[in-house]
C-alpha cells in the first residue's frame, strides 16, 4: 500500500469516529479555530506575503495573484464566517422522514455524514479555511490539496486549524493536507477510503478529475456567467447591476463574462454603460452590431463566448429576443450563474425557468452567488451538475442520510404470504 493510501486509509478510520461526535463538540472545534485563526493572524501574512512574492516573480497571472492574496481583511471574512458557523443548525441527526410500515415497524431517514471529501482546489487560501470548517461542521474528514503557489500559506493554516482542532477533542483524520502534485493522481485511487472529491479549478482540470478516479466527483468547473439586459429593462438598474457583476470582483468564478443586449433597448444602453465600465478599466469586446453602437470597441470572436477571463475583460452581444439570449446562454454558458435585468415579471419567469444554470437571478448582480451570501456560513465550492448538490454548496450539500429501520422481529414472508400487511402512516 503506497503512502497516500495509509493515509487515506487513517483518515477514513477517523471519519466513523467524526461521525458519532456531538454537534456540541464540534461546534467547540470551530469556536477553538476562529480563536487560532485570530492568534496567528500575523503569521499568517507573513506566509501569504511569501507566496505573493514568490507567485511575482514566477509570473503568476493577475487573476491568480488576486485570488493567492490572503490579507487581514480576507483573514477576518474567513473567521468571521467560521463563527457564524458555530450557529447553524447541525446538518447531522436531522430526521427527514418518519413512517410507520406496519404497528411496531418504524422506518426514520435521518441526515448523516458523507464520510471523507478530498478537496483539490487552487490558489485561494480562504477556500481551506471554508472547507476545513464545513467538513467539520458536518461531521466529515477532509483531505485537502491545495495550489503549490499557495503553499506557505497553505502549511500555516493547516498546522493552526489541525492544532486548535485535535486540541478540542476531534480526531487528527478531521483534517488532512497533501502538498505534492503527485499525490493528487495517487488520490484519485482511493475509492475504498474516500467517499467525494470536490475539484475546484479550469473545466480542463475538472474533466482531468473525472476521467481518472472511480469515485464521486462533485464538479465545478468555469463560471461563465452572463447578465441579459431585456428590452424593458431599467437602464440605470441594469448599469449597476453589470457593473457589480463584472468590477466587483473579477477573479471570481461568479464574476460576468458575457453581457447580451436586446436590440430594443442596445443603443439606449450602451453608450452609458461603455462609460461606467471603461471607467472602472475594463476591457470590452464586442459583436459587429456592438460595433456599430460603440466604434471603439474590440472585435469579439466565437471564442469569447465560451471564455471565463476572471479579469477586468466582458464579451457584449446583441440578440433580438429573450429565446435568442436563453439558447446562447443554454449553449455558451457554465450553467453557474445567469441574469436578467428587466422590470417585465413575464419576460423575467420565462428567463427563470428555462435557463438551465445553477443559480438564475432577476436584477441582481451574479456575485450574490456564494455560501455566506445564501447565509450558508461558507461554501465548500459551488455545484454545476444537477446531481447531489447544486449552486453553492454549504453544510447541506455535505450530508448525506440512511434508513433506519426499527422493527420487533417482523419479516418479510408474512406480508409475502398474506398473513401481515403494510399500513404506510407518516409520523412527521
Amino acid at each position: 500500500m503506497n503512502e497516500i493510501k495509509k493515509i487515506a486509509a487513517a483518515v477514513k478510520a477517523d471519519s466513523f469516529r467524526m461521525a458519532c461526535l456531538s454537534g456540541e463538540a464540534r461546534n467547540d472545534a470551530l469556536r477553538a479555530m476562529a480563536i487560532a485563526l485570530a492568534d496567528n493572524c500575523d503569521g499568517i501574512a507573513r506566509a501569504n506575503e511569501a507566496d505573493l512574492d514568490a507567485g511575482e516573480k514566477a509570473g503568476l497571472a493577475a487573476p491568480l495573484l488576486k485570488r493567492l492574496k490572503f490579507d487581514g481583511e480576507k483573514i477576518a471574512d474567513v473567521i468571521a464566517g467560521t463563527r457564524d458557523l458555530i450557529k447553524l443548525p447541525d446538518p447531522v441527526g436531522r430526521i427527514l422522514l418518519q413512517r410507520e410500515l406496519d404497528k411496531g415497524l418504524i422506518l426514520t431517514r435521518v441526515s448523516c455524514p458523507i464520510g471523507v471529501i478530498g478537496v483539490i482546489f487552487e490558489s485561494r487560501p480562504d477556500a481551506l479555511v471554508q472547507i476545513a470548517a464545513l467538513c467539520l461542521k458536518s461531521g466529515n474528514c477532509a483531505i485537502l490539496k491545495g495550489g503549490s503557489e499557495a503553499k506557505r500559506t497553505n502549511r500555516v493554516l493547516f498546522e493552526i486549524l489541525h492544532a486548535a482542532g485535535t486540541d478540542a477533542g476531534v480526531p487528527a483524520g478531521f483534517l488532512t493536507l497533501l502538498e505534492s502534485r503527485s499525490d493528487i493522481d495517487e488520490l484519485l485511487t482511493c475509492h475504498e477510503s474516500i467517499d467525494l472529491i470536490i475539484p475546484r479549478g479550469s473545466n480542463a482540470f475538472v474533466r482531468h478529475i473525472m476521467d481518472r478516479s472511480d469515485i464521486p466527483v462533485m464538479g465545478h468547473s468555469d463560471g461563465v456567467c452572463h447578465v441579459y439586459v431585456d428590452r424593458a429593462a431599467d437602464i440605470g438598474k441594469a448599469v449597476a447591476v453589470i457593473r457589480d457583476s463584472k468590477v466587483q470582483y473579477p477573479a471570481a468564478c461568479n464574476a460576468a463574462e458575457t453581457i447580451l443586449v436586446h436590440a430594443d433597448i442596445a443603443e439606449a444602453l450602451l453608450p452609458p454603460l461603455w462609460d461606467e465600465l471603461k471607467s472602472k478599466g475594463v476591457l470590452m469586446r464586442g459583436t459587429p452590431r456592438i460595433a456599430g453602437i460603440l466604434p471603439d470597441v474590440e472585435p469579439a470572436t466565437e471564442e469569447d463566448n465560451r471564455t471565463e477571463y476572471l479579469d477586468f475583460i466582458v464579451s457584449l452581444a446583441v440578440t433580438d429576443s429573450i429565446d435568442e439570449a436563453i439558447e446562447h446562454i443554454n449553449t455558451y454558458g457554465s450553467h453557474h450563474t445567469d441574469c436578467i435585468v428587466t422590470e417585465d415579471e413575464a419576460a423575467a419567469e420565462r428567463f427563470l425557468q428555462l435557463v438551465d444554470s445553477a443559480g438564475v437571478y432577476q436584477n441582481c448582480s451574479t456575485r450574490f452567488a456564494d455560501g455566506f451570501r445564501y447565509g450558508f456560513g461558507a461554501e465548500v465550492g459551488i455545484g454545476t451538475g444537477k446531481l447531489h448538490a447544486r449552486g453553492p454548496v454549504g453544510l447541506e450539500g455535505l450530508a448525506t442520510y440512511k434508513y433506519l429501520l426499527r422493527g420487533d422481529g417482523h419479516i418479510v414472508a408474512d406480508y409475502a404470504e398474506g398473513r401481515r400487511h403494510f399500513r404506510f402512516k407518516d409520523l412527521r
